[in-house]
């Protein structure tokens, strides 16, 4: 079985390297690559104005009328498929992950340790290889934040922002490279809201270039014109670029690391119902210059003349959310299916009927509204107390989340006493604010297991795990990363040796437990070891034996099913050692 040791490591990102034998071949080293050569044949030159993009023959930009730019599929590909495979033009850790990934190839620490760099000592790499390849633009920024530290006001700001340095190294390879280049041209043809900025947006964007001016140490026009910029305006379009055109890196297991800037990745448009993600699946590959690649995973069947729809934002989120996360980070209102849809019933706002069908109502905006259940129409009341409980459950889950790194004890204890008071209520698992407080929660309970962990707390993750995993299931697509992810994690706590086992008084018993114990939790733990398995070799690519999340699954299900044969010849031996009553002629 599963170790909680194992689980602990998963969930911190550090995952180890698998050991079952890989069934792919090693990816070319290109940039921008074609996931599958041999179909696709080598990445073409596609010009636009004075841009060349580098994409795969079958993937192709257009232009539309409703959403500009963007990519569209020319072949038909299956779900699971990798569209595009790029190394993002810039990327770095976040602060708090400096000390625990390599900033070079991204990787996690190995098990020899990082090596840091003597003269910063902020950045750390895998080993001399990594330095040495990284050099070119550290040396650069090893003295920016030398002089930031230096002049920094209190030791907790001796670092700048993630976005602060990750301008500094697009501004840095920008200046290197020159204004004229292909890889300065894509970066300057990124779309920019700078225009028609919200004065809250503005705010932020004219903070940023000031850090970023003070982080590169310009203080003059002169100094600015170095980098080929010709006003403080040109400077904040960057900035504005940046913001707009800015994606997570994450670890396999989803968790954001750092953050990248890719101007290919940058021109797919946003679905709140997407038909592909982008993902850091760390593929099967042995080669760590391949690990910091970006992927673009089809979650459906794309067929040909489809354009390629990624989502920008958390879709677990209902409309009026995702539409407000649009509008002040990018800047439009999104007409996707999912957002203009007419149906009275959107599983990210419901609650049981209260008749208890099997029909869901929807969420009451007001007391006065009037909300029937989708199945036998039985109308819902105290529709004030839903909306209060709802109020007080996004308050909550606002304090938990800013509290979830400073005060971990404190989350919790707001998690474990909002979502009772959701689930009376009558919201479903899939319905915000209840969803985002058990994911939460989830994680939280994850990360505090006692090693060993005691009977209770094993159960407590489980059921919490569950109840996440129900709601994302509901709304989410089959495939899709995070519903793979949180799959796998159900399983391996499944599979966790039971500290003390309980024993039911009867079958009746036994059925009403959850979870189960003995042989039928082991069984279970299989079973969604292997539904984990099928989605993550969706959501991360098939090729990719569904990234690094996928392999430990293979691995783990391989354990299970030697410890069900074990049990069930256990069963067999135990059965033929029994006695049969001897049975005397009349």
């Amino acid at each position: 079985m599963s170790t909680f040791a194992n689980i602990r490591v998963s969930r911190q990102s550090k995952v180890s390297k698998s050991y079952v034998q890989s069934t792919t071949s090693t990816q070319p080293s290109s940039s921008t690559l074609s996931p599958q050569p041999s179909r696709e044949g080598k990445s073409k030159d596609v010009d636009v104005g004075e841009i060349t993009y580098s994409l795969p023959p079958n993937i192709e930009l257009r232009n539309s009328d409703s959403q500009g730019r963007g990519l569209w599929s020319k072949a038909h590909y299956k779900s699971g498929s990798t569209l595009l495979a790029t190394k993002p033009h810039i990327a770095v850790l976040s602060n708090r992950h400096l000390d625990s990934y390599c900033s070079n190839c991204l990787s996690p620490s190995p098990a020899s340790g990082l090596k840091r760099c003597t003269t910063c000592r902020r950045v750390w790499y895998c080993n001399s290889e990594c330095q040495n390849k990284d050099w070119p633009l550290h040396k650069r920024e090893c003295s920016a934040l030398q002089e930031w530290a230096e002049a920094a006001p209190s030791p907790d700001l001796t670092l700048p922002s993630d976005a602060v340095r990750c301008l500094g190294r697009l501004m840095w390879t920008r200046q290197k490279r020159g204004s004229g280049s292909k890889w300065a041209k894509e970066i300057d043809a990124m779309q920019s809201h700078r225009e028609s900025l919200q004065s809250s947006s503005f705010e932020l964007h004219t903070h940023l270039s000031h850090a970023l001016v003070r982080y590169l140490g310009i203080s003059s026009s002169e100094q600015l014109s170095k980098f080929e910029l010709n006003s403080p305006k040109d400077l904040v379009d960057i900035t504005s670029r940046f913001i707009t055109n800015t994606f997570s890196v994450t670890t396999p297991t989803l968790t954001p690391i750092g953050v990248s800037v890719s101007p290919i990745v940058a021109l797919i448009n946003h679905s709140c119902e997407p038909n592909a993600v982008v993902v850091f699946p760390r593929s099967s590959t042995p080669s760590p210059a391949q690990e910091s690649l970006m992927q673009i995973i089809a979650l459906r069947n794309i067929n040909p003349n489809e354009e390629i729809l990624t989502s920008y934002i958390d879709t677990t989120l209902p409309k009026y959310l995702r539409q407000k996360s649009l509008k002040e980070t990018y800047n439009f209102e999104c007409r996707c299916t999912l957002c203009t849809s007419s149906l009275d019933l959107e599983l990210r706002e419901a609650v049981f009927c209260p008749k208890q069908c099997g029909g869901t109502c929807p969420i009451p905006l007001e007391e006065s509204n009037l909300c029937q259940c989708s199945k036998c129409r039985a109308v819902l009341k105290d529709t004030g107390a839903i909306i209060d409980a709802v109020r007080v459950g996004q308050e909550g889950l606002d304090k938990a989340t800013a509290l979830q790194s400073k005060d971990p004890y404190k989350s919790l204890q707001l998690t474990t006493n909002l979502i009772p008071i959701l689930i009376s209520s009558g919201l479903t698992p899939s319905s915000h604010p209840l969803l985002a407080l058990s994911r939460l929660h989830q994680s939280l309970l994850i990360e505090s297991l006692p090693s060993p962990p005691t009977q209770e707390s094993l159960d407590d993750a489980i059921r919490a795990t569950t109840r996440s995993s129900a709601g994302l299931s509901a709304i989410l697509p089959y495939g899709h990363p995070i519903r793979g992810i949180t799959l796998a994690e159900l399983g391996k706590l499944l599979a966790v040796d039971e500290p003390s086992p309980c024993q039911p008084s009867s079958p009746a018993e036994a059925a009403l437990r959850y979870p189960p114990s003995g042989p039928p939790r082991l069984k279970l733990a299989l079973e969604t070891m292997l539904r984990a398995r099928n989605e993550l070799l969706v959501g991360f690519g098939a090729w990719n034996e569904g990234g690094q999340v996928g392999k430990d699954a293979r691995e783990v299900i391989v354990a299970l099913e030697k410890e069900m044969m074990v049990w069930k010849q256990g069963v067999r031996n135990v059965l033929e050692d029994t006695p049969r009553p001897v049975v005397f002629k009349s």
